[in-house]
């Protein structure tokens, strides 16, 4: 259910790219991102509809350049990283990454027209390199689903970049670290990544074709 609840928010990094988007502040790249997102995804409804393995371009051309998936990969790696090799590391982060496409593109499948309040600008104290930008997702059939965005700047060039979200208090790097941890200490990166290739692999479809299937 907490699916259906990402669904806008994911929807607003699906369109990031489609315009040119200020990463230097990241509250006013999120309310950037709020105006495009919505109108992207009710244009290509049809063709999602169609072919929903269309979303997996969806991500990667709108969704991915305003992630970083290495840092995001680094930190699901955890205590393994420094005991990990270079190409090993690679690997893993290139796996990821498609695993998180796949992931994302699914959770598009159930995009129905939601709306979103993007927490509004405030002070960055100084120094201060990571932050979480709060987003509600108003439904008029549920509660209102509070969701933190957290954003890293890159102190080189200034640039805001998202690795993580936590809605009802579920964090997904938490929850891949806690569910591929032991795997990662036992067999390593590299096995973990080929696992994270064959499930991001999986065909995407609708949640109705998705029940229907099993």
């Amino acid at each position: 259910m907490m699916k259906r609840f990402l669904v806008a928010l994911l929807g607003l990094w699906a369109s990031w790219v489609m315009a040119e988007v200020d990463t230097s502040n990241p509250y006013t790249m999120m309310n950037q991102v709020a105006e495009e997102a919505f109108a992207r995804l009710e244009a290509d409804q049809e063709k999602i509809t169609s072919n929903p393995e269309y979303l997996r371009e969806v991500v990667k051309e709108h969704f991915l350049p305003y992630v970083n998936a290495r840092y995001a990969a680094y930190k699901v790696l955890g205590p393994q990283l420094r005991q990990t090799s270079d190409e090993a590391k690679e690997v893993f982060v290139e796996a990821f990454t498609e695993y998180m496409v796949a992931s994302y593109a699914q959770v598009l499948t159930q995009y129905d027209g939601q709306q979103v309040k993007i927490e509004q600008p405030k002070p960055i104290p100084e120094g201060r390199n990571i932050l979480t930008v709060r987003v509600e997702i108003i439904d008029p059939k549920r509660p209102v689903i509070r969701i933190d965005f957290a954003m890293r700047q890159n102190r080189k060039t200034g640039q805001w970049l998202g690795f993580d979200m936590t809605a009802e208090g579920v964090s997904l790097l938490n929850t891949m670290q806690n569910e591929w941890g032991a795997k990662l200490r036992a067999d390593g990166a590299e096995v973990v990544a080929e696992e994270l290739r064959r499930l991001a692999a999986k065909p995407i479809v609708k949640q109705a074709e998705e029940a229907q299937n099993g």
